[in-house]
């Protein structure tokens, strides 16, 4: 078995994720945008995600720490209920949908998440959680499709969802000019709910 290179790095995030056909709901929406601008930067829908906590790069080493107690976490919380709505974007450069629903439930977990980080010896000066799920970023200056994009989204409103799953997730971003894929690293189940499970809510 190889030694794994003490020097390797991740960049990690702990994050949401829709169940599929919430995604599809919104997938569709955004049909007409995806025709009209298809040079966007859009991640892909299987890679939509809220994130909780940015961890930034973190050494590989450091990424089995985070296991146990986001497992424990996960398994004492109980299901969430959002909902994607309207659109919006950051500097007219990154464009988003917004989360609804259990905001409080939702600022709660994350604050639970970042405390649960730095006790496990990961430095961490996150920003203020702003919900929402980025879909798509401009290229260079030709910032127009993204505000344009926002602006259509002004009315969408998906249905409620449970949240599932607890994702601790690895990315590429940065590492290259090809486009951006996330990984799952590891996920795990919120405390039952009644009802059936969502569908689909993770990385691929």
């Amino acid at each position: 078995m190889s030694t794994p290179d003490p020097s390797a790095t991740v960049r990690v995030f702990v994050a949401l994720a829709p169940p599929d056909d919430a995604k599809d709901e919104l997938a569709r929406a955004l049909g007409p945008a995806y025709e009209a601008y298809p040079r966007l930067r859009w991640n892909r829908i299987e890679d939509w995600h809220i994130t909780l906590a940015f961890l930034g790069e973190l050494p590989v080493a450091a990424v089995p720490a985070l296991r146990r107690p986001l497992a424990d976490l996960a398994a004492t919380r109980r299901p969430l209920e959002l909902g994607l709505r309207g659109g919006g974007h950051f500097d007219e450069r990154v464009l988003w949908s917004g989360v609804e629903g259990d905001l409080t439930g939702l600022h709660l977990l994350a604050a639970e998440v970042r405390e649960l980080v730095v006790e496990c010896g990961v430095p961490f000066e996150g920003r203020p959680l702003r919900p929402h799920l980025t879909l798509a970023r401009a290229r260079r200056a030709d910032t127009a499709p993204v505000v344009a994009t926002a602006a259509s989204l002004a009315e969408f409103t998906g249905r409620r969802w449970p949240t599932a799953r607890l994702h601790l997730v690895g990315s590429n971003i940065g590492r290259g000019p090809g486009p951006i894929h996330y990984r799952d690293i590891e996920s795990w189940a919120f405390e039952p709910a009644k009802g059936p499970p969502a569908v689909g809510s993770g990385f691929r």
